[in-house]
């Protein structure tokens, strides 16, 4: 595995080429975040181990710049910030996964071989079907130029739509996702919420891109309908 490091701590950028090179890593190391940005485009990693607090370039905004290019390298953030909301902004920038400062670092070779297992499949930070475009992080719902107004349980039904378009998805999957395993209401819930969408993301632009298979479940026209 070939690993990128940014971190502006020397000697911990040090310790971890040292650890990570004695696990069988090979590893550069860059000291800020525009060095760090300009070594992931160009070269080809397996893993990129970045740290949030950087001089030059801040390491959500690296995150967030490479996942703009399309590059899906797995990251890792490493970091002393261990607010809650450090974290989901973090990962909601693109990252894989979030460790904090001080860490195990048999933990970090753990997690970094897991994330490199994952692979650099696309995991785009917006969700885009068709001419539908749909913002996790900041709950927002686009269709075209047109912004949507979406309820947070609206909101998170198209969410988990435009994860999987063209997929046929039951009741229960969507209660699932949607609600939660527990969830032991009326299944029939589901149909009031994708009439709810339908009202907002399809009619008034005369599309059909929420499709009921009988039966089966509903599924989000991969062309955004």
């Amino acid at each position: 595995m070939r690993v990128l490091v940014v971190d502006d701590e020397v000697r911990l950028a040090r310790s971890l080429r040292v650890g990570l090179e004695a696990e069988g890593f090979a590893v550069d190391v860059a000291h800020d975040g525009t060095d760090g940005l300009w070594l992931a485009r160009e070269n080809s990693y397996d893993a990129i181990v970045l740290d949030l607090m950087l001089p030059g370039i801040n390491g959500y905004r690296v995150c967030s710049a490479l996942r703009e290019e399309k590059d899906w390298t797995p990251i890792l953030m490493l970091t002393a910030k261990d607010g809650e909301w450090d974290q989901v902004e973090g990962l909601d920038t693109g990252a894989d996964d979030y460790l904090t400062k001080p860490f195990s670092f048999p933990v970090l070779v753990a997690r970094l071989r897991a994330i490199a297992r994952r692979g650099a499949r696309e995991r785009p930070t917006r969700l885009e079907v068709g001419d539908l475009r749909v913002d996790p992080a900041a709950r927002r719902v686009w269709r075209g130029d047109t912004e949507i107004d979406l309820t947070a349980r609206e909101f998170s039904l198209l969410a988990f739509l435009a994860r999987h378009p063209g997929d046929v998805l039951s009741k229960r999957q969507i209660i699932d996702a949607v609600w939660d395993v527990d969830f032991d209401g009326d299944p029939n819930i589901v149909e009031v919420y994708v009439r709810h969408l339908r009202n907002k993301i399809d009619r008034p632009f005369g599309r059909e891109a929420i499709q009921t298979l009988r039966g089966a479940g509903y599924r989000l026209a991969s062309d955004g309908g």
